[in-house]
């Protein structure tokens, strides 16, 4: 009961939330309608707003509300481990990503259907890199909200991404025939969200290609899933750690 409780508060804890889901889904189908994009085009789009966007806007607060109304500070007397809160938080986030995913293939599917245009083709790729992408990005967000006040988590983490994009691109392009070009571009790639990874899984690049481990093969898009729900556990990892080992006052943050 109380997990279903934590989950259930990712939908109701704001009212925009609702608002939310709705306009991303209104713009899944407007780029559909009016542009009619080829499969590889709508999944980007689909990648962006729904795999960068969507957990920035829904993440936004979700620990530091609690942590700056003192509510955390009453949670803390309950006969539980407050690790709970965040991963049921955070179970929450990812099961509002599915089923938001699932009502946008629906409306792709009856916008596809009425118009007789389009194709779908490739769609579910690009649903499941939206959905890890989802969930390595609401990890991150979730945990920078147990030392962020207010809704700052998500602004923090949107500047970031920016940021560090475009010093990526230009540090890489500067080291393209430096001999430590390949371990920069592994640093930039392997510990932060993996944006050119699961943009190559949407895209079905991956779908005949392997990766020896071990002296086996194991596809290498489900070494790539794997890459992203792996940086989703480090991240929530760092989020319970924070929050468990945080004093809380019986004052207001």
């Amino acid at each position: 009961m109380r997990a279903w409780e934590l989950m259930k508060e990712t939908f109701l804890r704001r009212r925009h939330i609702w608002i939310v889901h709705l306009t991303w889904l209104v713009f899944y189908g407007l780029f559909w309608w009016l542009f009619l994009p080829d499969p590889e085009e709508y999944g980007g789009f689909l990648f962006l707003w729904g795999g960068f966007l969507l957990p920035l806007a829904l993440s936004a607060g979700i620990m530091g509300d609690d942590i700056a109304s003192g509510r955390m500070c009453v949670l803390v007397t309950k006969p539980f481990w407050l690790g709970e809160v965040y991963l049921y938080r955070l179970l929450g986030l990812s099961l509002q990503a599915a089923l938001h995913f699932i009502l946008a293939g629906c409306v792709i599917l009856v916008l596809h259907l009425v118009t007789r245009k389009g194709t779908m083709a490739g769609l579910g790729l690009w649903f499941l890199a939206c959905w890890l992408l989802f969930n390595t990005y609401a990890a991150l967000s979730t945990s920078l909200s147990v030392v962020i006040k207010g809704v700052h988590n998500s602004l923090l983490l949107f500047l970031g991404t920016l940021t560090l994009s475009a010093v990526a691109a230009m540090v890489i392009w500067n080291l393209q025939d430096h001999p430590m070009a390949e371990v920069v571009k592994g640093f930039f790639r392997y510990p932060f969200p993996p944006f050119e990874f699961l943009g190559h899984l949407g895209k079905g690049d991956y779908a005949k290609q392997t990766l020896a481990l071990g002296g086996a093969g194991i596809p290498k898009s489900v070494a790539c899933a794997a890459h992203s729900l792996i940086l989703t556990t480090i991240y929530a990892g760092i989020g319970v750690r924070l929050l468990t080992r945080r004093q809380f006052s019986t004052h207001r943050d």
